[in-house]
């Protein structure tokens, strides 16, 4: 089994940026995660991050050819505004779940529209980067079902 783990703009910037928001963990931290949560569940958990729009498409499409499992993304800033990456996300027929560090629903008014969590199963915000362990085990539980 095979799941993709997409980051969007800025993530790579996780304990250097607005600690306050997205708190002081890293982007190793959270890469460190994945793979040991990868370990125990004896599963590939491939992470992917780009600060392009372009790039995340691209990585979406090749998990179709890859035959991706399913796919976990944080499209960032993207979330609010790429139908690009929605129509890319729609395209595949895998489960899908949106996450979000913070609670979106708390923030700015542009934060609260997600035009690309529609082509998800489950949007998980508010967690921290436990969500991401949380979005991995909602992808397992519908893959075995």
């Amino acid at each position: 089994m095979k799941i993709l783990v997409i980051n969007g703009p800025n993530l790579n910037f996780l304990g250097i940026r607005e600690k306050n928001v997205y708190g002081t963990q890293t982007y190793e931290d959270l890469l460190r995660m994945i793979g040991e949560k990868g370990e125990a569940c004896n599963i590939a958990i491939e992470v992917f991050q780009s600060n392009h729009e372009g790039a995340i498409i691209d990585r979406i499409q090749d998990a179709y050819y890859e035959k991706a499992d399913g796919i976990v993304i944080n499209p960032g800033a993207y979330t609010h505004y790429s139908y690009a990456i929605r129509d890319a996300l729609a395209s595949i027929s895998v489960p899908k779940v949106e996450i979000h560090i913070s609670d979106i629903t708390q923030r700015e008014e542009f934060r609260k529209v997600s035009v690309t969590a529609p082509a998800c199963q489950k949007q998980i915000y508010g967690h921290g980067l436990e969500g991401y362990l949380e979005a991995i085990d909602f992808i397992l539980e519908s893959v075995r079902k």
